[in-house]
């Protein structure tokens, strides 16, 4: 797994059921490698890649995992920050899974094209950390460096973003969408 802390070590012993653990094993492998970072554990069961910088309009910015996933035990959580309303050609192609606006839940990583996933995981850390984002809130669009409503502190707070209008993504609000 190349470089991996020992807070991440000890987090992936307590990981049940094992077809988690060995998804997370197999995921951490990935997302070190598409983003050049180590893992790190975030929120105590996140696992996350670099980062990246916020900043609302409001004023409010701080730092949050640039790419991340989340071991469950009903499914493997992927977040996708800038949002899977990006991805959908993609999606397509990845196999089982289901969505909400920000997060990809796998169930079972062995039947997942893993090149999508990669595919995905890569445009969406490179989106994040490549300081290329607008938003727009119903005023002009606004460039905010890499600001955005849907940052992974904000899917983990539960903040609903349904309707904000990303102009650079066209993220869809609404419920989670499921695909074979």
């Amino acid at each position: 797994m190349g470089e991996v802390s020992q807070a991440v070590r000890d987090y992936l012993g307590t990981v049940t059921p094992e077809k988690r653990r060995v998804d997370a094993e197999a995921l951490i492998e990935l997302m070190s490698r598409v983003t050049g970072q180590p893992p790190a554990l975030h929120y105590g069961s996140i696992i996350g890649f670099g980062r990246y910088h916020y900043r609302y309009a409001s004023g409010r910015e701080g730092d949050s995992a640039a790419a991340a996933f989340a071991p469950r035990k009903a499914a493997t959580t992927v977040y996708v920050v800038d949002g899977v309303g990006r991805y959908a050609e993609q999606l397509q192609r990845l196999g089982p899974h289901t969505t909400g606006v920000g997060c990809l839940y796998i169930k079972d990583l062995a039947k997942i094209d893993l090149a999508v996933l990669e595919a995905i995981v890569s445009e969406s850390f490179h989106m994040l950390t490549g300081d290329t984002y607008t938003r727009t809130t119903g005023f002009p669009p606004q460039t905010y460096g890499s600001s955005h409503r849907f940052g992974l502190h904000n899917i983990l707070a539960g903040l609903n973003p349904a309707g904000f209008q990303i102009s650079s993504f066209g993220v869809p609000g609404g419920p989670e969408t499921q695909h074979d």
